[in-house]
């Protein structure tokens, strides 16, 4: 399977949340697909200080980048809009994120279950 980390599950790996740390290790243990969206690379990156950029490039060498086109973010607009019509609001980054892993087919990895929620993909926690 095909699993697109979000900005939260990498906060917490980089933290070295021990949860966090356990799923990631039965990512490459059940021979999943690891991806990750340059959204949570600069969500992630913008609230890390100097020393700790090391640690998140060895996070990211073995993950495939995606870069999803013009579709996907049309959906993720689509998505925002049927949040706001019953009165929630999904973020304009989970939006993207979900609609990325939705066109990857892809499960997002995530704690933040409530906001990713309000769309259709698949979620895997931890």
């Amino acid at each position: 399977m095909r699993i697109l980390a979000d900005s939260a599950f990498v906060i917490d790996y980089l933290n070295g949340e021990p949860s966090a740390l356990a799923r990631w290790r039965e990512v490459f243990e059940e021979g999943d697909e690891p991806i990750v969206h340059e959204i949570v690379v600069c969500e992630v990156s913008t609230g890390l200080k100097p020393w700790e950029v090391r640690d998140f490039a060895a996070f990211l060498e073995p993950v495939e980048l995606i870069q999803p086109g013009p579709d996907t973010g049309l959906l993720a607009g689509q998505w925002r809009v049927e949040a706001r019509t019953v009165g929630r609001t999904l973020g304009l980054a989970d939006a993207l994120i979900a609609a990325a892993a939705h066109a990857e087919n892809a499960a997002v990895l995530t704690r933040n279950t409530r906001d990713f929620a309000l769309t259709p993909v698949r979620l895997v926690t931890y």
